[in-house]
């Protein structure tokens, strides 16, 4: 039982943190005379669910509750913010997670037959520690982190 209280107070403080980090991008939205519309709003909490790897993530994510959002939008919103200071592109796409991590789902990976894999930090350690080793790039070392940059081709 006390376990699912601390889980309980967790994401109790997760979801507290979000509406205080959402208010403070939305007073600097408006600090900057944007307009704070339902689709910003939803991109907003989809962005501050720090889910998502790519701005391709938020928009599949936007356009499952949204039918009418266009990827522009989901850029122009990502361009907003990183304009505003509220996120940092560049640390955006950065997952340093090692062994002993214990977040969930921070990875996705998409197979042509349209298959997907949801990793862990723990699993997407080692499959990156694995590729490595099976390549020759990693003898002896341990992984420290790994960055990803977005790719522009499809």
């Amino acid at each position: 039982m006390k376990l699912e209280e601390n889980s309980i107070n967790i994401e109790s403080q997760k979801f507290q943190t979000n509406e205080m980090k959402k208010e403070q991008i939305i007073e600097m939205l408006k600090e900057r005379h944007c307009r704070i519309t339902r689709q910003r709003l939803m991109l907003l909490d989809i962005i501050l669910e720090e889910e998502c790897a790519c701005c391709k993530e938020i928009y599949y994510k936007a356009l499952k509750q949204d039918k009418n959002i266009g990827t522009a939008t989901v850029y122009r919103m990502i361009n907003t913010l990183e304009s505003i200071g509220a996120i940092n592109r560049k640390n955006m796409y950065k997952i340093s997670c090692g062994q002993t991590c214990d977040k969930d789902n921070v990875c996705t990976v998409c197979l042509d037959d349209n298959t997907e894999y949801h990793l862990s930090a723990k699993m997407w350690h080692k499959v990156i520690a694995q590729g490595l080793k099976t390549c020759g790039f990693m003898e002896g070392q341990n992984l420290k982190s790994v960055v990803v940059r977005q790719c522009e081709c499809s």
